[in-house]
């Protein structure tokens, strides 16, 4: 009976439409040691630093979490967004999704970014891509201008400051999520229809939520592959141990901004980074998505965090 039900599921995946882009503007499909990346830009040709959008992880992202950031940076400056590995347009394949290989990911977007543009890029990342995002800066210091983090994770629950690194994944249960018994039926209940507006709804905080990412999260679910990276990401594998260490170590300007409603508003180790001199923070009366809720806030409130650092970059390119 399950495995008449689960040959049924299988079926059905095929017959959902095909995959539309999140974004507007134009796509570039990269292929790197981490699979093939989808970059989206638009503005490639307006003066400016290039702004790099990361969206974030969970069970059903994309770069469509960037979308109102993106619309309002086209044209202003070059902006460009990717979709991780795993996840939206880019590579969907039955493998390992490590920290490592989301790392790459950044790395990549960053060197293509540099096909086009000189000089470093200012980085914008969403929840646990703050991780991610912070761990690429500390590798490569000199790609980067300033780095924003929207409702990052690291700060909440139980210290995560062990030097010695390593994940917080689980064998045993990315071990139960490949049962080939229940494997891509358990994925279909966690992204139907009302599992989705559930999670979004903890996620804003509120049951006004985007319609357009309530329908973009349940379209890109259910494709080929959809399964794999959420599967390590609800294992723990994307979560680092050394998370605060990462946050500590950055040098370069910060500004990090989270909402005050929702299952994201636990940021007790936020006295990790505090008192540090390059760190700005903004706290909204949002959800964990501020940029949905309230764009002109957080964009007049970045743009504050980027000016000096623009003025400062103006008599050299004068």
């Amino acid at each position: 009976m399950n495995e008449i039900a689960l040959e049924k599921t299988s079926v059905e995946r095929q017959d959902y439409p095909p995959l539309t882009d999140p974004l507007s503007g134009d796509r570039t499909d990269i292929n790197t040691p981490y699979g093939r990346i989808a970059i989206y830009s638009a503005g490639v040709d307006v003066p400016g630093v290039p702004l790099l959008l990361i969206h974030s992880i969970n069970a059903t992202p994309s770069a469509y979490e960037v979308k109102p950031l993106f619309d309002h940076y086209a044209g202003k400056r070059p902006v460009y967004a990717i979709d991780l590995p795993g996840f939206g347009q880019s590579d969907r394949s039955d493998r390992e999704y490590t920290i490592e290989i989301m790392t790459g990911a950044i790395h990549a977007a960053v060197d293509e970014i540099h096909r086009r543009h000189a000089g470093p890029v200012d980085a914008l990342a969403l929840s646990l891509s703050c991780e991610f995002l912070a761990r690429a800066s500390l590798e490569r210091p000199a790609s980067f201008r300033t780095l924003a983090f929207i409702s990052p994770t690291g700060f909440e629950g139980v210290a995560r400051d062990d030097a010695n690194g390593g994940t917080r994944g689980k064998s045993w249960l990315r071990a139960a999520f490949d049962f080939p018994l229940w494997s891509e039926g358990f994925f279909e209940l966690l992204t139907s229809r009302p599992s989705i507006k559930y999670f979004l709804k903890k996620t804003f905080g509120s049951s006004e939520f985007d319609q357009g990412m309530w329908d973009y999260a349940y379209l890109t679910t259910h494709q080929p592959g959809a399964r794999h990276a959420p599967y390590d990401f609800v294992s723990g594998y994307l979560f680092s141990n050394d998370a605060l260490l990462l946050y500590q170590g950055l040098t370069h300007p910060v500004w990090m901004a989270h909402g005050v409603r929702g299952d994201f508003v636990d940021y007790r180790h936020k006295t990790y980074v505090e008192g540090r001199s390059n760190w700005s923070f903004e706290v909204f009366p949002s959800g964990a998505f501020p940029h949905f809720e309230m764009l002109d806030a957080v964009t007049r409130s970045y743009d504050g965090f980027l000016k000096p650092h623009d003025e400062a970059a103006a008599p050299a390119a004068e």
